[in-house]
């Protein structure tokens, strides 16, 4: 820690190991899935950080399905992506971007203004500041929201 930096607390994150991945997929989503809840009932929005690759495709199918059978609303939910692959544009097969849209944000009411990937697209001297600019968005909007409860079970 810096010298001149406050003391933050340690966060204890609970661990759940489950043995199959369509259960974990499903105890991710709800987690999610009440979080978003809560917020949007207290009259917030919930603010998720999400990553992409396959390991979330069956939390974002859930997800889906929550949204498409169960009324869960995204319309006052703000997302953060972890990343995006430098130098590549949106629309490529291969952009970060593109995968969201095609499994999860295309099939859920999320208002694409409060969709947040970074840009691929920067030249080099651009991504520092972009960085910064990214890392004050998620701070005004709230930051990221995290599970601090017992976890839910499928």
């Amino acid at each position: 820690m810096h010298p001149d930096s406050e003391a933050t607390p340690l966060e204890h994150i609970r661990t759940v190991v489950l043995e199959d991945p369509a259960e974990l997929a499903r105890s991710v989503a709800m987690r999610i899935a009440t979080i978003i809840r809560e917020k949007t009932a207290g009259g917030g929005r919930a603010v998720l950080g999400l990553a992409t690759g396959s390991t979330p495709i069956g939390v974002y199918r859930e997800l889906i399905h929550m949204h498409r059978d169960g009324g869960l609303s995204f319309a006052d939910v703000v997302s953060f992506n972890l990343d995006e692959y430098y130098a590549v544009e949106p629309a490529s097969a291969h952009s970060y971007h593109r995968f969201m849209w095609e499994n999860l944000f295309s099939h859920v009411d999320i208002d694409p203004r409060n969709v947040h990937i970074p840009d691929g697209r920067l030249s080099r001297d651009e991504v520092p500041a972009f960085c910064n600019a990214y890392e004050a968005e998620i701070q005004q909007a709230g930051g990221i929201d995290f599970w601090k409860s017992e976890p839910a079970r499928p």
